[in-house]
């Protein structure tokens, strides 16, 4: 018998290296490498075998049989820009206790209900915890059929037994191959399990979810090889302590990844938050300093975001900046700006921002609104209720436009704000609503009335 290899292989990347080493050769990644038992492969005899699919002309393949088809769960519908493909393969991946089970279960009861046979994998849970939080979230269904299986080899007799439309794998990190003496897990384990998994999708027109773990950084766990194979992969995003989640395609070969799907957590399991901006602002009080609503886009969906600044005097030589659900860099930019163009002193203060609701808001679209409420915090002054600020702020301090302006103000229009402080180059607002047109943020500031009574 022939002495197992042991190779280091990479998680991030899956190239391999004979020793072990601190940083990955392939794709430079730091302590990623792991020891592997390396197995031969037995090797291909030379010749042609018969192709498993005929060649046919592009205009004879029949594109409605591969058209989306709707899971019943609206949000997940919009990001996956319809629905679910025959034969597609997508990685949903997010931190632990997310919600990813709840959701895809939920998806799997509502194709269910419309008289598709789905099969769910739980290789992390026993039937019966499948069963009670089905019975929860009212997910019981004849044609929705559960395994409790580890191994490829019992993944694939079950597919063969009940021939489902939809397939669910919980995740594909506990799954095993048991020809690869690697554990669950590891990369090669993680590799040929999901290659596994997506050859039998592809000759089936099986339409096939995996669950993915995520590491300590929020990426996928698992080589890169994980996310190449499959045809779309989902990263299902929030704060365990809000009640908010996020759903977006960080790579969909079926359409668009700029969409956003948004849910609310609640004890019958994930609803669908058709309106997110009126969530956000539902509990916004009015008249208070250092508080500006923003409308921010995520993809090509507008958002209304609450940005709230607290300005507080200090000793510390360094004094504290936090911000949550901001860009800390973008945030330090502005104090700069606000201090040597404004001539805002900022140097002996703490400064804390914060985006409401558990949203994260990172683009420059922000920084206006974001200049405003600290200007707003650190005077006491409190600019109009019904104003909304668009812009970005260039260490000049001049504003300038950002994308999609007009469809921003609509939606500020649509849930009734009358005021927007916007770049001299901004479009006009489909909704008659009053521009406060400026060139500096100096103009910007004194446009709202910030700065008529300084507290100290």
């Amino acid at each position: 018998m022939a002495k197992l290899r042991t190779v280091h292989r990479c998680t991030d990347c899956g190239a391999a290296s004979p020793q072990w080493a601190g940083k990955c050769s392939g794709c430079g990644a730091w302590n990623s490498l792991v020891e592997e038992v390396d197995e031969p492969r037995p090797v291909a005899r030379s010749g042609r075998s018969p192709a498993a699919d005929r060649p046919v002309p592009v205009t004879e393949v029949d594109s409605a049989e591969f058209s989306p088809r709707p899971t019943g769960i609206a949000e997940l519908d919009r990001v996956l820009g319809g629905g679910l493909v025959p034969g597609s393969v997508t990685l949903v991946g997010g931190e632990p206790g997310i919600g990813k089970s709840t959701l895809l279960l939920q998806a799997m009861a509502s194709l269910a209900r419309s008289g598709a046979r789905c099969l769910l994998v739980s290789a992390e849970e026993s039937k019966h915890q499948v069963r009670l939080r089905a019975e929860r979230l009212g997910a019981l269904d004849g044609r929705l059929w559960l395994v409790s299986e580890t191994s490829i080899p019992g993944i694939l007799a079950a597919i063969d037994e009940v021939a489902p439309d939809y397939l669910v794998v919980d995740s594909i990190q506990t799954v095993f191959h048991p020809d690869i003496g690697a554990a669950p897990g590891s990369v090669s384990q993680v590799r040929e399990c999901a290659a596994a998994l997506v050859h039998v999708a592809k000759e089936r027109n099986l339409a096939t979810l995996l669950v993915g773990h995520v590491t300590k950084d929020g990426g996928l766990a698992g080589p890169r090889v994980l996310e190449h194979i499959v045809d779309t992969v989902l990263s299902f995003e929030g704060d365990r302590h809000h009640a908010l989640r996020l759903l977006r395609a960080a790579k969909h070969r079926f359409g668009s990844t700029e969409e956003l799907g948004l849910f609310e957590m609640a004890e019958a399991g994930l609803n669908d938050v058709p309106d997110p901006s009126g969530l956000f602002l539902g509990d916004r009080r009015p008249g208070v300093a250092g508080s500006v609503v923003v409308p921010a886009l995520e993809g090509h969906r507008p958002l209304l975001v609450e940005l709230q600044a607290l300005v507080v005097k200090t000793s510390m030589v360094m004094p504290r900046r936090s911000a949550q659900g901001l860009d800390g860099g973008r945030l330090a930019l502005l104090l700069a700006v606000l201090e040597r163009r404004v001539g805002l002193p900022f140097n002996e203060r703490e400064v804390y921002a914060s985006a409401v609701g558990g949203v994260k808001v990172v683009e420059p679209g922000a920084d206006l609104a974001l200049a405003l409420a600290l200007a707003s915090a650190l005077t006491g002054d409190a600019v109009p209720d019904g104003l909304v600020a668009c812009g970005e702020v260039g260490l000049a301090g001049e504003i300038r436009q950002v994308g999609q302006t007009a469809r921003r103000l609509a939606e500020a229009a649509r849930l009734g704000f009358t005021e927007a402080v916007v770049p001299l180059s901004a479009p006009e607002c489909p909704g008659g609503m009053r521009l406060h047109r400026v060139g500096s943020l100096a103009e910007a500031i004194a446009a709202v009335g910030i700065g008529t009574r300084r507290r100290e």
